[in-house]
């Protein structure tokens, strides 16, 4: 025998009522369930494309080097340790380079290109750059740049044949 059959017919009433009430609330509670799965589907989506996009554009991004700013050649130098302008003070830098060069000079081959290169004349430009600077302003961003740009000046100077393009310092300590 059921319980409701010994329920009064307001308990029974009642009891509907909230059966009526758990049906319309779990209705509503799985179509607000449907429509937040929806979203969360749409917007992973959305997210997948975006992201598949914007992986390809850098892929070909990456792809298509700018030749114009890539040097073709590097050039490893020895390190040099110099005595800055620092006239209050003795201060010294200690730094080893790479040179992104264009060319070697003829007859020079790849493996063996140290050979032919004017290695006196490149120290000696790089030198002559090195010696003038001070120690507060090699300690900066911007010295270490303009450092750059005055040693590429330099070499482009003294050994045109190389086409230098950039120097990568590969060692930079000043000692104060």
């Amino acid at each position: 025998m059921s319980t409701e059959v010994n329920k009064t017919p307001a308990a029974q009433e009642t009891a509907a009522t909230r059966g009526d009430e758990t049906v319309v609330s779990s209705r509503k509670s799985s179509s607000v369930l449907s429509v937040v799965l929806a979203l969360l589907g749409v917007l992973g989506g959305v997210g997948a494309v975006w992201f598949v996009v914007a992986r390809n554009h850098t892929a070909e991004a990456s792809r298509t080097p700018d030749t114009s700013q890539a040097p073709k050649y590097l050039i490893h130098l020895e390190g040099f340790t110099v005595n800055l302008a620092d006239p209050e003070e003795t201060h010294f830098l200690r730094v080893t380079m790479d040179l992104g060069v264009d060319r070697l000079p003829e007859g020079a081959d790849r493996e063996k290109s140290m050979t032919y290169l004017p290695l006196g004349r490149i120290r000696d430009a790089v030198l002559g750059v090195l010696t003038v600077c001070k120690a507060d302003v090699l300690l900066t961003p911007e010295g270490k740049n303009q450092l750059k740009k005055n040693l590429v000046n330099a070499l482009n100077q003294n050994v045109p044949e190389l086409g230098v393009r950039e120097v990568y310092f590969t060692e930079f300590l000043v000692q104060r």
